[in-house]
């Protein structure tokens, strides 16, 4: 194990913990600031027909998410589900997904993440992130601050400004152009095995599985360094 230049980051569940995701409670803040409601749907109305068109797409199915390649940003998916439903919202796309996200969603740093990248930082080992996510790129940006604001991340990509999605090869690719640096160089982090670990391994970069954020049973693979605490990963580094 060769200590990497660079190692980037997935988001969900690896840098942030979030809770389980409620979208009727995401729907019902963001109905707060309807300016019309023509049919005066409840929020378990709206997020019904966002459940019928993302399984439309085929999106957010655990068993098949890897096989999404490509992101439906929120910027043109929240548009048509509002508008179709005769609802006009007072606030620009990016404030929909703030005000959203965090009533669906809310999110605390892993346990241990910011010793970490304190450790990172004191080693001169650059970082930054790829995220598999709809939201905005700024939201996504202004809420991993927002958490983690003693650490400075060199670039945060997501799908939902770069169209693919891990496992593809392209964002991965995209990563290593931005850091100028070649796949045996870098490591890549994450708790998803289809997309994290497969997509980085496929794409050369070094995988290292974090699994002390999930609660769900995970495919075993001895062949991948897998950790369980940012202690642990932090003393085989230093080893």
């Amino acid at each position: 194990m060769n200590i990497p230049k660079m190692i980037l980051f997935d988001y969900g569940q690896t840098l942030v913990a979030e809770q389980k995701f409620d979208g009727v409670k995401g729907t019902e803040a963001v109905l707060q600031h309807a300016t019309r409601n023509k049919y005066h749907l409840s929020p378990e109305q709206i997020q019904e027909k966002a459940n019928e068109i993302n399984q439309e797409f085929g999106r957010f199915d655990p068993e098949k998410k890897h096989l999404l390649q490509t992101e439906i940003p929120n910027t043109m998916f929240t548009p048509y589900l509002y508008e179709s439903l005769g609802i006009e919202i007072g606030l620009s796309n990016s404030e929909i997904d703030t005000i959203f996200w965090d009533a669906a969603t809310p999110g605390v740093p892993t346990e241990g993440i910011e010793d970490f990248l304190a450790y990172l930082k004191g080693r001169g080992i650059r970082t930054g992130v790829i995220s598999n996510i709809a939201y905005a790129p700024s939201v996504v940006a202004d809420r991993i601050h927002r958490l983690l604001p003693e650490h400075s991340f060199e670039f945060m990509i997501t799908s939902s400004n770069y169209i693919f999605r891990k496992p593809n090869k392209r964002i991965f690719d995209l990563a290593l152009e931005k850091a100028e640096l070649k796949p045996s160089q870098v490591w890549y982090i994450g708790d998803q095995y289809e997309c994290d670990i497969k997509g980085a391994s496929n794409a050369g970069l070094f995988p290292v599985w974090y699994t002390g954020a999930i609660d769900t049973a995970s495919p075993e693979d001895e062949t991948i360094l897998t950790v369980t605490s940012w202690k642990k990963l932090m003393e085989l580094m230093e080893e």
